[in-house]
């Protein structure tokens, strides 16, 4: 990882790169705040500055590269078109500034690509073309129909002109918070830390660039540290699920950043409800990836100011129920037990007055009759209840256990 900072020069996005991309882009992008939360410094032990890209039009720090390479596009290329192959943030944020500026926009998504995001798509402007059945097919096909109609191929990361606009988030950053001395920033392919990281290595100051990925899609990692870790599975952070980070941006993360660490489901689950309880506001997976870094590593970063990018907010509102639930379920406040009960009348009254006089809720009670390796009079019930906290779930089953029933939880994963 990076030792020194390399000359400007060296690399190919510089400080003035990233300085001239906030002059051309700010004034058609939100100024998203930078706040403090005081609940999350307390929990991890550092000083959290949370930076609300969610806030973004299109909910996310995308637009920012794709806005500053379509500013610098020549007049010859906007009249052509430009075009991209994604299926998330980058889509929408290109085909909103594109349709913005009158520039005719492409992109080609994979065919199992969610319908609501191929029509929010299409709701911003542009033309969307579903091929193939993987985001490496989709791409390919990208390729093939810009060399075919002329058009310009925006890369959602591996391009000077998107990390430049990509760093104009750290700009922010640090004139509203002066004092942040580490960012922690979700990587996927690498743009926006190697822009953010191009701005830290210019601040005149020592600013500790970490970078974070899902541990299962570890792909930057492995680059950098010449591993060979698995990059597949289902991720809450499918924004950088990346199985192959970029050319530039590998180097400029190997020059210019510090570490990267890896969080697992668990604390990305965490980072999305604590989020959303604490801070009232809706992140995805890869935009709670940083302060899932906090969560799961906080002795590397206690006692530091730290700057976090929530990158994103684009969550499907299925997926954020289901992870709010499972949060509940995790801290003891919601749970399902397993009672063991003999098959005759009052059993389950006898069960339900035990919750009543330890006052827990019952939301849901399922019999189990058949299926079963009971004996025939045997009867499992399963009951999915609402507790105040672990401490209340936990006396709970001592009362049941006391009173003779056999319980156990039904543990998440």
């Amino acid at each position: 990882m990076a030792t020194s900072s390399p000359p400007q020069s060296a690399l190919p996005v510089s400080i003035d790169d990233v300085r001239a991309a906030h002059d051309r882009i700010r004034d058609s992008i939100v100024r998203t705040p930078t706040l403090i939360s005081r609940t999350l410094s307390e929990m991890t032990g550092a000083t959290v500055y949370l930076k609300f890209e969610n806030l973004q039009f299109t909910a996310a720090y995308k637009e920012r590269g794709a806005l500053n390479t379509l500013l610098q596009l020549s007049d010859e290329a906007r009249a052509k078109g430009v075009i991209a192959a994604s299926a998330g943030n980058h889509a929408q944020g290109l085909a909103y500034h594109a349709n913005r500026l009158g520039i005719p926009s492409t992109i080609v998504m994979p065919r199992n690509t969610p319908t609501v995001k191929v029509t929010q798509t299409e709701g911003h402007g542009a033309t969307v073309i579903l091929e193939g059945d993987t985001f490496d097919a989709a791409y390919a096909h990208a390729r093939v129909l810009e060399g075919e109609r002329g058009f310009t191929f925006v890369h959602p990361f591996d391009d000077a002109r998107v990390i430049a606009g990509q760093g104009t988030t750290a700009i922010e950053m640090l004139e509203d918070v002066p004092s942040i001395d580490t960012f922690v920033t979700p990587i996927g392919g690498g743009g926006l830390i190697s822009g953010m990281a191009t701005v830290a290595r210019a601040a005149g100051r020592d600013i500790e660039v970490i970078g974070v990925e899902a541990e299962l899609f570890p792909s930057m990692y492995n680059r950098i540290n010449d591993t060979d870790m698995p990059c597949a599975g289902d991720t809450l952070a499918e924004g950088i699920a990346v199985k192959e980070p970029g050319a530039i941006t590998s180097g400029m993360v190997r020059a210019l950043v510090d570490d990267i660490v890896l969080v697992s489901e668990r604390s990305l689950e965490m980072a999305v409800s604590l989020l959303l309880q604490i801070e009232k506001t809706v992140v995805e997976g890869a935009g709670a990836a940083g302060l899932a870094a906090l969560i799961e590593h906080p002795d590397r970063f206690a006692g530091k100011t730290i700057g976090v990018v929530l990158c994103g907010g684009n969550i499907d509102t299925r997926l954020l129920a289901n992870v709010l639930l499972r949060d509940l379920a995790r801290s003891g406040r919601l749970a399902r037990l397993r009672v063991r009960l003999q098959d005759q009348p009052g059993a389950l009254y006898n069960v339900a007055r035990i919750f009543d006089q330890q006052r827990v809720n019952i939301i849901e009670v399922y019999h189990q009759r058949v299926f079963t390796t009971l004996p025939a009079k045997g009867l499992i019930t399963d009951i999915e209840c609402e507790a105040r906290d672990r401490a209340h779930l936990d006396r709970l089953i001592a009362a049941l256990v006391e009173a003779g029933y056999e319980t156990t939880t039904v543990e998440l994963a």
